[in-house]
């Protein structure tokens, strides 16, 4: 490691040049087609339609492409499930490699019974719609509300706004240990009152005599002012003469100095926080010292996570073509991050009735699935949720990697359910795209402010659809430019293993970049998601980026 470099530097960074397996045009390029859509698609529902009416599950509408992904696929060639390769026509499917084994859908689908690739395209909802669509969805909920003890509320989001019970200070104090003073000096020394002799002043004592013109009194920093006070001299700008009983002081006194007056941060009645703040460490502070024992908070939304898949192992290493669970031990703590409260994992294999028995017997606000989105023989999840009667709210999103993603609502006022593509960057996507935004609705949290940033290598795009792309944030040194130039600069950085299969990739971003069909230019500006655990403190060029 090179002096001066983060621990959490990551060893690898993309590249601008196509990746093995890219070919320098996708055979959709030459189409003329833009924004994803195929030629006979009209754009998807605007922003300001009720996109979240649902649809009713049909029996055919489980015709998603699959992220697969092969080791090679760290740029977006494995991604293009839905675009044709030579020697393919449109309406079929190409072969898929399987993946690097630590995901659930990888090679699972026999592209038996899927819909023409046209036809999915036809379904897929562009992404920012998709995301607003989630978010929406999250605000509509019923609103609920709860009362828990102070020591309760950390982490949870403010129903109501927070109001000072009291004014801040609720009394005169004092801001510093020292003398406090009446009248113009020197001072006469007296003694604090309630027996605490040469002490002085202390606070946490009841309210002390006034202080007679031409007199000084020790007290204590947070002790209340004597009516009659002019100011407060630290204990280090005074001179106390034992022999004369006399205090002087050694800098010029300002009346009303170091003292805190009555409703100095607030009054009572004043708002402190709007509703919707997250509470954190420091609203607990707050809101104790304007005298709250209880707060009004929003529920955390309950999530229930179903893992799916007959080939996923809980220990040990891969063998006999079965593979690591990689979502069970991730989706829970990444949920817990966003807000929620989070049930442990129920594995239930490729088994369609344990499904369905677990989605008709959920209490919880959202279930999670994992896997079986797409449409091969074991993906069971629109064939229940057409067999349940639930509607779709999403099914299908424009991006890569995480396109058969969905989010539907279970029938009867039953809760949400957001499915993740089995593929581990892929469901990464699909927590972003979907969860997060109907998370934070949810939970009453405000929506997050878009942000945007210069990246710094060129980042190749799919022809049609968004991109997921990992990245870390640094911040231009001069020693890492050779000149003050440029230095200081914040730009972002995309990294290797970003196939949808991959989370070497992701284990080492702080946030992905959005990049749009086509792709950007180095030196262009991205919108950035950030990851809930993104560090708060500057970014430093590193050896590796």
């Amino acid at each position: 490691m090179v002096a001066g470099q983060s621990s959490r530097e990551p060893r690898f960074v993309a590249q601008s040049q196509p990746q093995v397996g890219d070919s320098a045009q996708s055979p959709w390029q030459s189409t003329g087609h833009s924004s994803g859509q195929s030629p006979e698609h009209g754009p998807g529902p605007s922003a300001g339609s009720s996109g979240a009416t649902p649809r009713q599950v049909s029996d055919h509408s489980s015709d998603h492409s699959s992220d697969h992904s092969s080791d090679h696929s760290s740029d977006h060639s494995s991604d293009h499930s839905a675009a044709p390769s030579p020697g393919h026509s449109p309406d079929q499917k190409p072969g898929n490699g399987p993946g690097n084994g630590s995901g659930h859908d990888s090679g699972r689908s026999s592209g038996q019974g899927q819909a023409p690739a046209r036809d999915r395209r036809r379904q897929a909802t562009a992404w920012r719609e998709a995301r607003a669509l989630a978010a929406r969805a999250g605000r509509g909920a019923a609103p609920r509300t709860q009362r828990l003890p102070l020591d309760r509320t950390l982490g949870h989001v403010l129903a109501e706004p927070l109001a000072a019970l009291t004014d801040l200070p609720s009394f005169d104090t004092s801001a510093m240990d020292g003398w406090v003073v009446a009248g113009p000096g020197p001072w006469a020394l007296g003694k604090g009152e309630g027996g605490s002799g040469d002490l002085g002043i202390l606070a946490g004592h009841s309210t002390p005599a006034p202080l007679p013109d031409g007199d000084g009194v020790r007290i204590a920093t947070g002790a209340r002012i004597p009516a009659n006070a002019t100011a407060v001299i630290r204990s280090e700008h005074a001179h106390v003469d034992e022999a004369k009983g006399l205090l002087y002081a050694q800098r010029q006194v300002v009346p009303g100095q170091d003292i805190r007056p009555r409703g100095q941060e607030c009054r009572s009645g004043d708002q402190l926080l709007p509703a919707g703040t997250l509470v954190t460490p420091a609203v607990l502070g707050l809101s104790a010292a304007a005298g709250y024992d209880e707060l009004v908070t929003v529920p955390r939304p309950l999530v229930d996570v179903l893992v799916l898949g007959d080939e996923l192992l809980t220990a040990g290493l891969p063998h006999d073509g079965l593979i690591r669970d990689a979502l069970g031990p991730m989706i829970g703590p990444w949920l817990r991050a966003l807000g929620a409260e989070v049930s442990a994992p129920r594995r239930l294999g490729d088994d369609a009735e344990a499904l369905q028995r677990a989605l008709t017997t959920s209490e919880a606000d959202l279930v999670i699935t994992t896997g079986g989105t797409a449409a091969g023989p074991v993906d069971h999840v629109h064939p229940v949720l057409a067999k349940i009667g639930a509607g779709l709210l999403v099914d299908g999103v424009a991006v890569r990697p995480g396109h058969p993603m969905l989010l539907a609502r279970l029938p009867s006022g039953g809760p949400y359910l957001v499915g993740l593509p089995g593929n581990p960057l892929a469901a990464v996507s699909g927590l972003l795209t979907l969860a997060e935004p109907l998370l934070r609705g949810l939970a009453g949290r405000a929506p997050e402010e878009p942000y945007r940033v210069v990246v710094r290598d060129e980042v190749h795009g799919h022809p049609h659809d968004t991109r997921l792309v990992p990245v870390v944030h640094r911040v231009r040194s001069a020693e890492g430019t050779g000149s003050a130039a440029g230095a200081g600069v914040e730009h972002v950085v995309p990294l290797h293993y970003n196939g949808p299969a991959m989370l070497r990739g992701i284990a080492a971003a702080d946030g992905l970049a959005v990049v749009p069909p086509g792709g950007v230019r180095s030196g262009a500006e991205v919108e950035i998601l950030d990851l809930p655990w993104a560090p708060t403190t500057p970014w430093t060029e590193g050896c590796f980026t």
